[in-house]
C-alpha cells in the first residue's frame, strides 16, 4: 500500500480478485478518508469506476463526486465505508 502525493492524494493498495488477476484501487483520500487500518488479506469491497489495463485494471472514484459528474464510490472495510469526509 502507497499514498500518491502527486496531484490529487491518492491511498492506491493492489486487491487481488482471483488466483491469477489484481486490480489497483485509486482512493482519493482528499475526498474520503485513508484506510489506516489495512493489512495483507484483508478483505475490502467496493464500488467505482473500473478501467482495464494489461495489468489488470484500476478502480477509481471510491467516493462521491463534487462535481457530480461520476456516479459515487465507496470502499467497505472491516465494516466501516469509506466514501466522503
Amino acid at each position: 500500500m502507497q499514498d500518491d502525493d502527486l496531484g490529487a492524494k491518492h491511498q492506491k493498495f493492489i486487491l487481488r480478485v482471483s488466483s491469477a488477476q489484481t486490480i489497483l484501487i485509486a482512493h482519493n483520500i482528499e475526498l474520503a478518508p485513508r484506510i489506516n487500518s489495512i493489512s495483507n488479506g484483508d478483505r475490502v469491497q467496493f464500488y467505482g469506476e473500473y478501467e482495464w489495463n494489461g495489468k489488470g485494471g484500476i478502480v477509481h472514484w471510491t467516493h462521491r463526486d463534487p462535481n457530480g459528474h461520476h456516479i459515487g464510490g465507496w470502499l467497505k472495510h472491516e465494516g466501516r465505508i469509506y466514501q466522503e469526509r
